[in-house]
């Protein structure tokens, strides 16, 4: 959704932002909840639920990865600025780099909870 608000910001499409905006808030709402935990997106959705809800957890903070979350406020703020400013090479370097952050941050939080769904049931043996 990043890519498509920087480009509507940049373009003064406020239509497509609220769109966007609107579709993602309606999305959980048009798809049915997956059979199975395969796909990477629901096993990202999975872990943070878990990281959240059972560990307790923020999402923002000076520990990994939450520190990945923290630095990525200033650098998609930087990059809103960019496109607003009509700065392409600013706005997409940003927006990138905001999505990297952000990857890294759910990486790393799929692979802390596929690494405790791993161990469950040695610990039940």
């Amino acid at each position: 959704m990043l890519p498509v608000l920087l480009y509507a910001v940049y373009h003064r499409n406020w239509r497509l932002a609220v769109a966007a905006v609107a579709f993602t808030l309606v999305n959980p709402v048009l798809f049915s909840p997956p059979e199975d935990d395969d796909a990477w997106m629901t096993r990202v959705v999975l872990a943070e639920e878990w990281w959240v809800e059972e560990r307790g957890e923020r999402v923002l903070g000076p520990s990994y990865p939450n520190l990945l979350n923290l630095l990525n406020v200033p650098l998609t703020g930087y990059a809103f600025v960019s496109a607003y400013r009509r700065n392409p090479v600013r706005s997409a370097l940003g927006g990138a780099a905001s999505m990297a952050l952000k990857f890294w941050y759910v990486g790393s939080l799929v692979r802390r909870h596929d690494e405790e769904r791993a161990e469950r049931p040695q610990q039940a043996q």
